[in-house]
């Protein structure tokens, strides 16, 4: 069913605010009040056909409150909770006299349209024909699966988008739209993002947004309601996807009599047997392990391997040992340090697996190359899942959507706090410059994402690129990443891309953000451009990409505090990754300084892509799946 148009609309419109037959007061002013609710910034139409329901609407009421001050409805968000109750009103009861308008050629089943706003799709509602308890377990289960049940249909990225409509008449320009930008407002949202994350205190004792919690799902919520809210400027969409997640609970690991200190769980590791410790003498495998013939058992007894990091991923390593029989399976660092990485995509043959340090695994070494034997016990508690999750598109319904100008950050943190920083600032970076974007028009179109499963392995960005077609490809002009932009201990720095390794412009890309430092005085450096971030789909598929950062887990230099001021030798982000990346970890310079670079990317490129470097050819679907020899992939570890 369709929206009504033109003089329906009018006419609709007309009696939802008029009082009807036998209406008292008190019920026209309630409907009323819903009604204004309803249409204040998510417009919510509903036609239902509902003969001889049979019941009293104020029961429905009643219940419709109670839905919304339930736990049922995560929203937090009161309008997104309200259409959520009406729908499950309609399941329960077929009845929705408020806000209604009957619809003519319908006897018994409710037939029920949404349509939130003008840049939102209709979700695709048909006929309900189930039995009442059988429409109760579908909308229960798809709660428990976390499906987007009141979510429009996924289309193809970008495919949504190639509506065009009147937009604003003055054009953007970089200073323009730099001056709209607030550091009281990113504060502001950051307050709001602080206390999404403690939503999932009640499940992770602590907050934080990572992928599956109430968390992450009050962020999603914010991101979109706050795009839905700017009107029709853009076109909005989330695109869902399947993701692995990992927690692991408790471990331990003893080798000999010894703790390592710098034992760690891989991520995406399995539990040891039965979740119980698990006892067997220490292996040392030959080369890196990766082949299965370096394994060799002897069949005296359980064992648990001692393998060295290098030339294979963490994930093949760990399957290797399991199909040889280890019980479990310990990864050495052959550099200095800890080495603390991901098995990446499950197996069952994956083992519990640790990682170690060079210093630490040293003398074990050396007692197994001389014969000597090393009692060993390994415990890991943890859980792989299956969850859905879901990316956040919007794009500017105006300019040409042939030519489109992205930028992206991700809207998940990890599960050990509530990524305020990382990257709460990008995300609320692109809000804000999304939100003041809109008194301007574009001449190429501007497509915002917000990655879901970024902490996970770049997973919401990997799958948003190989679901484009080649033409959506050709269509995206540049990609800029958006990860960390206020880091307390912060360098300005810029990824160092060239276009003799990456499609052509990326290094036009790294000189804008260049010149834009130096001609407001501001140092930076370059980083490496090694896959750590959701630029890499991009990249590997031909797109020209660049970025910015703050700086993460990498240590500050002399030289670096004497450019930016701060604390040499110590983390540009002392709080990465931890429990205390909250609102105290933020510098508000960097952030403001920042955020203004990118309104200033987006409109520079927005305005004309005229010097820019046209698309080169798309790159092959079996060249962007090819193995890397990249040792991250997003900020993990993966060989």
């Amino acid at each position: 069913m369709v929206r009504p148009r033109g003089n329906a609309a009018k006419s609709a419109g007309a009696r939802e605010g008029s009082p009807r037959a036998g209406e008292t007061d008190s019920q026209t002013a309630r409907r009323q009040a819903e009604c204004a609710w309803g249409q204040r910034s998510r417009e919510v139409r509903m036609w239902v056909a509902h003969r001889n329901a049979g019941l009293d609407t104020d029961v429905g009421g009643a219940l419709l409150g109670m839905m919304c001050s339930g736990e049922g409805v995560l929203s937090r968000d009161p309008q997104v909770q309200y259409l959520a109750a009406v729908l499950l009103d309609v399941l329960l009861f077929h009845i929705a006299r408020d806000c209604c308008d009957e619809v003519p050629g319908t006897s018994h089943t409710p037939v029920i349209s949404f349509h939130l706003n003008e840049n939102t799709k209709t979700p695709d509602m048909r006929p309900l024909l189930l039995p009442l308890p059988v429409a109760l377990s579908i909308f229960g289960c798809a709660y428990s699966l976390q499906v987007p049940f009141l979510s429009a249909p996924d289309k193809r990225p970008g495919e949504h988008n190639t509506i065009s409509t009147s937009t604003p008449t003055t054009p953007v320009t970089s200073s323009a739209l730099q001056r709209l930008i607030n550091p009281d407002n990113l504060f502001k949202r950051a307050e709001q993002l602080f206390e999404i994350a403690k939503l999932s205190i009640g499940e992770y004792g602590h907050p934080t947004r990572v992928i599956g919690s109430k968390g992450h799902l009050g962020t999603v919520d914010y991101i979109y309601s706050t795009i839905a809210d700017l009107g029709d400027y853009y076109d909005l969409s989330n695109q869902t996807f399947t993701a692995v997640t990992g927690n692991v609970f408790e471990s331990r690991l003893v080798l000999g009599n010894e703790v390592p200190k710098s034992a760690a769980p891989m991520g995406l590791t399995p539990p040891t047997k039965d979740r119980s410790p698990v006892y067997g003498q220490l292996r040392l495998v030959s080369n890196y392990g990766c082949d299965e013939h370096d394994f060799e058992s002897d069949g005296k007894g359980p064992w648990i391997a001692l393998v060295s990091r290098g030339i294979c991923p963490f994930g093949t390593k760990s399957a290797n040992a399991g199909k040889a029989g280890a019980i479990a399976a310990i990864i050495y660092n052959n550099e200095n340090g800890g080495v603390s990485g991901t098995l990446g995509q499950p197996s069952k043959y994956h083992v519990a697996t640790f990682g170690i340090s060079d210093t630490d695994a040293a003398p074990y070494i050396e007692k197994l190359k001389g014969g000597h034997p090393v009692d060993s016990i390994a415990f890991i508690d943890a859980t792989v899942d299956t969850i859905r999750t879901t990316n956040i598109i919007a794009q500017t319904r105006g300019g040409d959507p042939e030519n489109c100008v992205m930028l992206g950050g991700h809207s998940d943190s990890v599960a050990e706090g509530p990524g305020i920083n990382d990257d709460g600032s990008g995300s609320i970076s692109l809000l804000e410059v999304a939100t003041q974007l809109t008194g301007f028009s574009v001449t190429n179109c501007v497509r915002f994402a917000w990655w879901a499963g970024e902490e996970e392995g770049l997973l919401g960005s990997d799958y948003y690129v190989s679901q484009l077609s080649a033409a959506e490809n050709q269509r995206i002009r540049l990609f800029m990443d958006y990860d960390m932009m206020a880091s307390p201990n912060f360098a300005y720095q810029i990824y160092n891309a060239t276009d003799a390794v990456n499609p052509a412009g990326s290094q036009q890309l790294r000189e804008l953000y260049e010149d834009y430092y130096d001609e407001h005085g501001l140092n930076h450096t370059l980083i490496p451009f090694d896959g750590r971030s959701d630029y890499d789909a991009f990249l590997r598929s031909g797109i020209p990409s660049g970025g910015i950062a703050t700086g993460a887990e990498g240590i500050k230099t002399a030289a670096e505090a004497e450019m930016f001021g701060g604390s040499a030798g110590e983390w540009f982000d002392p709080c990465y990754h931890q429990l205390c990346d909250n609102l105290s970890n933020l510098d508000m310079v960097a952030w403001e300084s920042n955020t203004k670079l990118i309104a200033h990317s987006v409109a520079t490129y927005a305005r004309t892509l005229e010097d820019f470097p046209k698309r080169g050819a798309v790159v092959a679907a079996e060249t962007v799946a090819a193995p890397r020899s990249d040792v991250y992939h997003g900020h993990k570890l993966i060989m």
